[in-house]
């Protein structure tokens, strides 16, 4: 690979928030009684060794959130060849790590597609609110990702793309999935772990709230909220 397809963690983290920035928190009615955000996750053979990983991030998210409001999180995930997941919408963090405790991964390929097109269905039952990604590869038509992507931008649902690993191709593809849908891309690998359980958090506080929950709750990750607030509209 070469040197110039690498992003730096730090910058990496960076253009994320930029991009975060210029996202406009989904509007959120009074009579609803929790934002909904839609986890997918790839479970192939290759991603095996972070799962673990990821199921103690959205517990963090899920136990620093609640004092925010109501989180309702979905779990969606592929494996194998052509198996495609999506949990009962959970809005505790003992209900989401079961489901996920649960989960083995298979080797098999991508199906990014299906997880758009599941938000969508998910959001014509009831409207969510942001989607978030994490992956590896992609393997599939771009076109069609690109088609799906779309309709879910007509519907004003930010995609949050976040990529294991260096790979110039996924890095292309999840990028442009991130700008369509006004969404954002951030790179992650093992050395920055905290970094991307920080964002998570970052993201789940902007759906459920906007700029205000982060105003008012600084108290983990204070110079990633910082850096955040910094970019953020004040309206």
């Amino acid at each position: 690979m070469k040197k110039s397809t690498e992003l730096k963690t730090d910058s990496d983290v960076q253009v994320f928030l930029q991009k975060l920035a210029a996202t406009s928190p989904p509007a959120i009615t009074t009579h609803q009684m929790d934002a909904r955000l839609l986890f997918a996750m790839d479970a192939t053979a290759s991603r095996a060794m972070l799962w673990q990983q990821a199921c103690d991030i959205q517990s963090d998210m899920f136990q620093q959130t609640t004092q925010l409001g109501h989180l309702s999180i979905q779990l969606a995930y592929y494996r194998g060849y052509g198996e495609f997941y999506a949990c009962p919408w959970a809005t505790n963090a003992n209900a989401l790590l079961r489901e996920m405790s649960r989960v083995t991964c298979s080797a098999g390929i991508t199906q990014i597609e299906r997880v758009l097109a599941h938000a969508f269905t998910e959001h014509n039952k009831r409207p969510i609110q942001a989607v978030v990604f994490i992956g590896d590869s992609v393997e599939e038509q771009t076109e069609h990702l690109y088609e799906r992507a779309g309709a879910l931008a007509i519907h004003g649902i930010p995609v949050f793309m976040f990529q294991e690993g260096y790979e110039a191709k996924t890095e292309q593809v999840f990028r442009r999935i991130a700008k369509m849908t006004r969404g954002a891309y951030c790179h992650f690998d093992a050395g920055s772990a905290v970094q991307l359980k920080a964002l998570l958090l970052a993201v789940s506080q902007f759906v459920m709230k906007g700029r205000a929950a982060l105003e008012h709750d600084q108290s983990t990750h204070p110079e990633i909220v910082q850096q955040l607030l910094q970019q953020l509209p004040d309206k």
